[in-house]
C-alpha cells in the first residue's frame, strides 16, 4: 500500500479524488492502492527545554545557554493532533512506500519530514512536488515523482532554522527577561523578529530627531506652467537672502524659452509577482495586512486559480511558455458579476506567438518555485478581497505579455536675466501594457505616490525655442521632512533589503539572498510584534510602543538587532539549501554566538532596566 500525507485536509481530499482513492475512513481516504491523509500544519515541534532536562524548567541564569546536545522532536499537545497522529502513524508502520505531499516548500518539507520520524517510517519515501493544485499539475505531480533524497539540503536549511530560532529566542529571551525584565515581564527576543523591530524603532527615533531646516525655492509660471530655477534649493540663510535678490532682478523682466528637448523612451512591463511584493500592493492599494494576502493568496491557490504563492522570485521556467496561451484563454473567458474584464486586454494578442522576455522567462532565476501567475482555471464565488487580489496577479501577468509603454520626455528650459528655468512634462503616446493598469489598482486612497505620477505625467503646452513673454515669479519658503514612518508595504521591502532603500528592481531582487525572514515568514514576524506590543498600528503607519523602544535601547549586542548580521544568517540557509554551505557548521556557529552573548549580559554591570509594560500587565497591576 501507498500512503500519501498532504498538508491539510481540503488538499488530502483532491489528492486522494484525482488517484482514485475515493473511500473515506476516519482520517485518511483510500482506494486504487492509495491511503491518503493529512496533517493540520504542524504535528510535530522541537522539543522544549525542560524535555531535555528538569533543570531547564525553572528560568535562572545560571542554566543559561541551554545547547542541547543533540536536538529533539516531540508532538504537540493537543487531542485531536494526537488522534490524527496515531492514524498517521499506523498507515505508515503497514506502508510499501510514502508520498510526502506537503506543501512544495521548506517549511513544507520540515512538517512531513518530521511526522515520518515521529512515526518511525522505515520505507522508501518520494516526493510530489507542483507548483500548483489543478488536477492536471496533481496528475502530472504523481507520474513525475521525485526521490526523497533530492530535498535533504531543502529538509536541512528548514531544520537549520528551525533549530536556531530554537537556540537563539529560548536564550535571549529567558537571558534578558531574568537581566532587566524585573522578574515581572518576558522581553521576547527573536533571531528575525529583533531586527525587524529595530528598524522600526531607529525610523522613529530618526522622524523625532529629525530637525526642521528652511530652504527657499525660486519659481516662475509662464503660460500656466510652472518653471523652478535649476539652480536648486536655496538652502542657508544666505542663500535664502541670495534667492530673494533673484527673485527681485527677475521679477518684470521678460521670460525667454531657450531649449525645447523632445525625446522617446520605453517603459517595460513590471515583473510578475513574488510574494513580498504581492504583499506590497496589497498594502499600498487596498491596505491589506502582509498577513491578510498571505492567507488571502494561499486560499486562491488551495482553491486552484493562482499558483504557490510563498515565492521569492518574480520569473517563470522556460518550460511554463507554451503553457501560458491556455492560461491567457482561461482568463478571456473568466467573468466577475456578468463582465469579463480581461477580454478586451487579451484581445490583441490572441491567436499570436507571445512575447518571450527574458524579464519573465529565465530558467536559472527559478529554484523550487516560479513567480505568482494564475493557473487558468476559472475563478467561481470569489469574495471581495480574493477577486482584488486575484485580478491584481491575473493583470500583471497578462501585462508581461503587452508591448511596452511608448511616452515621450519633453524638457522645456528657459531664461530670465541670466538664471535658468527648466519643466519637464511626460506624454503617453502609446500605453501598451499600461492598459492593463485600471482605476480599481490605482486608488489614490492607498497610493503613496499618485501626486507625483501625476506631476510626471503631465502633458505641457507647445513651447517654441526663441519664444518671450510675462511671467509671474515665486519663492517659496519650504521646509526639510523627516522620512516616512514605515507601514508595512516599505517594512517589507526593508525586511527583503536588509534595512537598505533600494528603488531599483534588479538590484533589489540581487538582495533579496541577504533579507532577513523568509517571504512566507515576514507576515507572521510582524504580527508577532503587534501580539507582543512592542508596535501599534496609527492608521497606515506601524509605530514602536515605549516597551518596544526600551527593549532596543536594552538590547547592546549588535547580533541580536542588526539587519545586516541576520541577513548573512539567511544568506548561509540559502546556501544550505543550494548544498554550498554546512548545516553542522550553521548551528556550531550559532550555538558560539548565543555562549558569547550570554556572557556579554551575564557581566554588564549597569543596572539597566525594563519600566514599561504592555496593556494587559498595566491592567492587572491596577486590578490588584
Amino acid at each position: 500500500m501507498i500512503v500519501c500525507i498532504a498538508e491539510k485536509p481540503s488538499v488530502a481530499k483532491d489528492i486522494a479524488r484525482i488517484i482514485g482513492a475515493t473511500s473515506a475512513h476516519d482520517g485518511y481516504m483510500e482506494g486504487n492502492g492509495y491511503q491518503v491523509t493529512w496533517t493540520f500544519g504542524h504535528l510535530c515541534t522541537l522539543k522544549e527545554p525542560h524535555d531535555y532536562t528538569p533543570m531547564w524548567k525553572s528560568w535562572s541564569l545560571t542554566a543559561l545557554p541551554m545547547i542541547p546536545e543533540r536536538f529533539g522532536i516531540k508532538l504537540i499537545d493537543q487531542p485531536s493532533i494526537k488522534k490524527q497522529f496515531s492514524i498517521i502513524e499506523s498507515l505508515m508502520q503497514k506502508a510499501d512506500r510514502i508520498v510526502n505531499c506537503g506543501d512544495a516548500g521548506q517549511e513544507g518539507e520540515l512538517i512531513q519530514r518530521w511526522v515520518m520520524q515521529k512515526a518511525g517510517a522505515k520505507c522508501p519515501v518520494s516526493r510530489l512536488w507542483i507548483s500548483s493544485m489543478t488536477d492536471e499539475a496533481i496528475s502530472e505531480g504523481f507520474s513525475q515523482l521525485k526521490d526523497q533524497d533530492d530535498y535533504q539540503p531543502l529538509y536541512m536549511a528548514g531544520l537549520s532554522r528551525a533549530i536556531g530560532d530554537w537556540l537563539l529566542g529560548m536564550n535571549a529571551t529567558r537571558l534578558y527577561t531574568l537581566k532587566y525584565g524585573q522578574n515581572r515581564q518576558v522581553l521576547s527576543i527573536g533571531r528575525v523578529q529583533t531586527p525587524t523591530l529595530a528598524l522600526i524603532v531607529n525610523r522613529q527615533k530618526e522622524i523625532e530627531n529629525f530637525k526642521p531646516e528652511p530652504y527657499w525655492v525660486l519659481a516662475t509660471v509662464y503660460r500656466d506652467t510652472t518653471f523652478t530655477a535649476t539652480k536648486g534649493k536655496f538652502t542657508s540663510k544666505e542663500e535664502g537672502e541670495e534667492g530673494e535678490e533673484a527673485f527681485a532682478t527677475i521679477e518684470g523682466k521678460p521670460f525667454t524659452v531657450t531649449k525645447v528637448e523632445k525625446k522617446e523612451g520605453k517603459e517595460q512591463p513590471p515583473q510578475l509577482y513574488d510574494l513580498t511584493s504581492l504583499q506590497v500592493d496589497c498594502n499600498r492599494k487596498f491596505g491589506y495586512s502582509a498577513e491578510m494576502t498571505l492567507n488571502l493568496i494561499q486560499a486562491l491557490y488551495e482553491k486552484k486559480y493562482t499558483t504557490y504563492p510563498r515565492v521569492d522570485t518574480q520569473y517563470l521556467s522556460d518550460d511554463i511558455y507554451p503553457k501560458c496561451p491556455q492560461t491567457l484563454n482561461g482568463l478571456y473567458q473568466t467573468k466577475f458579476g456578468g463582465v469579463a474584464p480581461y477580454a478586451e486586454l487579451i484581445k490583441p494578442i490572441g491567436g499570436k506567438a507571445l512575447k518571450k522576455s527574458k524579464r519573465v522567462f529565465d530558467t536559472s532565476k527559478v529554484t523550487d518555485h516560479h513567480a505568482i501567475i494564475p493557473t487558468g482555471v476559472i475563478p467561481q464565488g470569489l469574495s471581495d478581497a480574493e477577486q482584488k487580489v486575484y485580478d491584481l496577479v491575473a493583470r500583471r501577468f497578462i501585462g508581461v505579455f503587452l508591448p511596452d509603454c511608448k511616452f515621450s520626455t519633453t524638457t522645456v528650459l528657459g531664461e530670465v536675466d541670466g538664471i535658468e528655468f527648466k519643466v519637464t512634462g511626460k506624454e503617453i503616446l502609446d500605453p501598451g501594457w499600461r492598459v492593463v493598469r485600471d482605476k480599481i489598482s490605482e486608488s489614490p486612497e492607498y497610493s503613496e505616490n499618485s501626486e507625483n505620477s501625476e506631476k510626471e505625467e503631465r502633458t505641457l503646452p507647445t513651447f517654441v525655442k526663441g519664444e518671450s513673454g510675462d511671467h509671474q515669479p515665486t519663492l517659496t519658503e519650504k521646509w526639510t521632512t523627516p522620512p516616512p514612518y514605515y507601514n508595512e508595504a516599505s517594512l517589507l521591502r526593508a525586511m527583503e533589503t536588509a534595512g537598505k532603500f533600494v528603488e531599483d528592481e534588479t538590484l533589489r531582487a540581487a538582495m533579496k539572498e541577504n533579507g532577513i525572514g523568509r517571504p512566507s515568514s515576514r507576515a507572521s514576524i510582524i504580527e508577532t510584534l503587534f501580539k507582543r506590543h512592542y508596535i501599534k498600528r496609527e492608521r497606515k503607519r506601524l509605530v514602536a510602543t515605549p516597551t518596544g523602544i526600551e527593549l532596543i535601547d536594552l538590547i547592546r549586542e549588535e547580533l541580536l538587532k542588526s539587519c545586516e548580521l541576520t541577513g548573512i544568517w539567511e544568506k548561509k540557509l540559502r546556501d544550505i539549501e543550494a548544498k554550498k554551505y554546512d548545516a553542522g557548521q550553521f548551528i556550531q556557529e550559532l550555538k558560539d554566538q548565543v555562549t558569547a552573548i550570554v556572557n556579554d549580559v551575564m557581566s554588564d554591570p549597569s543596572n539597566r532596566r525594563i519600566t514599561v509594560m504592555p496593556p494587559e500587565e498595566e491592567k492587572k497591576k491596577k486590578k490588584k
